[in-house]
């Protein structure tokens, strides 16, 4: 098991373009990507989040239930696509969390018997990284400041409480519906497709929200994501934020009986004809 650390905790690391091992860790990468690090990198690029996902990433189930996730998608060596040669990071200033981190693993937890999640660390020791043997000591807490993680941390810590309440869930939770996964999917990183999906004729009849709101997430990368999270704690949770358009439920009422009731007409159509053929067997 990895030392758990604290903010307070005192290391010894440095990275600079000229150490031995430049672009190393990018050279055999293995990157997880949160829903912020893909408003940032499609930002960069200029491209669709769809765009983002085909082109430059990979899709990976989560757990057993196949919650999806993405990560950075390498060359065939493990070389991330984003490295610029020996120039290193093609895209630094708009870095992924992970890579922020490195060499520090960011741990969420959540305590049994609590709401929300709280942040540890462990360091990541690997025999090709050359900083750890730099003379340069900072804190966890200075490293992070250094690195610019605060704001990644804060638009994806939402994010990691509904992954970790999934997961504290356990087995008695069930396997989520597949409709409820492509949801997850679409609301975590397809955020184009998403904003497309709440701009719609149909969600807004569906839901009584503000023209502010929806003005505010046509424009806004970062409020169409925290939106989203709010989206997926309904969809996975029930944890209604969202309020419905009046009318909304006896209307769904309304359609699934015409739904059950076209069902049993079809079925006891099919029990009829079935019992004329026998009739006309026996005959």
């Amino acid at each position: 098991m990895p030392e758990v650390l604290d903010e307070s905790t005192e290391i010894s690391f440095r990275c600079y373009k000229g150490i031995t091992c430049f672009n190393a860790c990018c050279s055999n990468a293995d990157v997880t990507l949160a829903p912020y690090d893909i408003v940032r990198l499609k930002q960069r690029l200029s491209l669709s989040s769809t765009d983002f996902l085909a082109k430059h990433t990979v899709p990976f189930q989560m757990d057993s239930d196949g919650t999806p996730g993405a990560k950075l998608k390498t060359t065939e060596a493990g070389a991330c696509l984003l490295l610029d040669g020996d120039n290193g990071c093609s895209v630094y200033s708009d870095r992924p969390t992970v890579c922020r981190y490195y060499p520090i693993a960011l741990l969420n937890l959540r305590p049994k018997g609590e709401s929300n999640t709280s942040q540890q660390y462990s360091m990541v020791q690997e025999d090709h990284c050359k900083g750890h043997l730099e003379d340069r000591k900072l804190t966890i807490a200075e490293y992070r400041k250094e690195q610019e993680c605060y704001e990644h941390d804060e638009l994806n810590q939402e994010w990691y409480q509904l992954i970790l309440k999934k997961k504290s869930a356990g087995p008695a939770a069930g396997r989520p519906p597949q409709t409820s996964l492509n949801v997850f999917f679409m609301a975590s990183y397809d955020l184009d497709t998403f904003r497309r999906f709440v701009l719609s004729a149909k969600f807004q009849s569906t839901y009584d929200l503000p023209e502010s709101l929806y003005a505010e997430i046509e424009q806004d990368d970062v409020a169409l994501l925290k939106f989203g999270y709010r989206f997926l704690r309904q969809v996975l949770f029930a944890e209604h934020s969202i309020p419905e358009q009046e009318g909304i439920w006896d209307q769904r009422v309304a359609q699934r009986q015409e739904v059950w009731d076209a069902r049993r007409q079809a079925e006891q159509a099919l029990r009829q004809k079935a019992e004329d053929e026998k009739y006309k067997g026996e005959l």
